[in-house]
């Protein structure tokens, strides 16, 4: 089974846009929003990561429905931001980028939020109290 592609069709030709470049658009977009910690893969993400090779899917998850983008995308927030109005503003900057960078059409970007980074306090702030 041939997993289809993002594309354009004119007269020149066909243009196809590959899964990474969707992810690299979509994790770099989210990651810029304020609130978002980071994404989260699973642990084959992370191995990579560690193996030290870069994973430009890791927390996004693609799928191509009649000709439109839908994207899982797995974030950690930042302690302190409202978790429903981080996720809409990720939504939105992925959206956004998606559709004005890369000419595609965006059905759905679901955000799930699967941590809470806590800020870390100084040691010397922990002495004084």
């Amino acid at each position: 089974m041939e997993i289809k592609k993002p594309g354009f069709a004119n007269s020149m030709g066909l243009i196809t846009i590959e899964e990474e470049v969707i992810s690299t658009l979509a994790g770099t977009s989210a990651v810029k929003v304020d609130g978002v910690a980071s994404m989260i893969g699973g642990w084959g993400t992370d191995l990579t990561e560690r193996l030290g090779m870069r994973n430009f899917k890791k927390g996004i998850k693609i799928g191509v429905i009649d000709d439109e983008i839908q994207l899982e995308l797995y974030i950690e927030a930042v302690y302190g931001y409202r978790i429903v109005d981080l996720a809409e503003n990720v939504q939105k900057e992925v959206k956004t980028a998606l559709e004005t960078m890369a000419g595609l059409k965006v059905k759905a970007v679901n955000v799930n939020v699967l941590g809470v980074l806590m800020k870390k306090i100084p040691t010397t702030e922990l002495e004084e109290a």
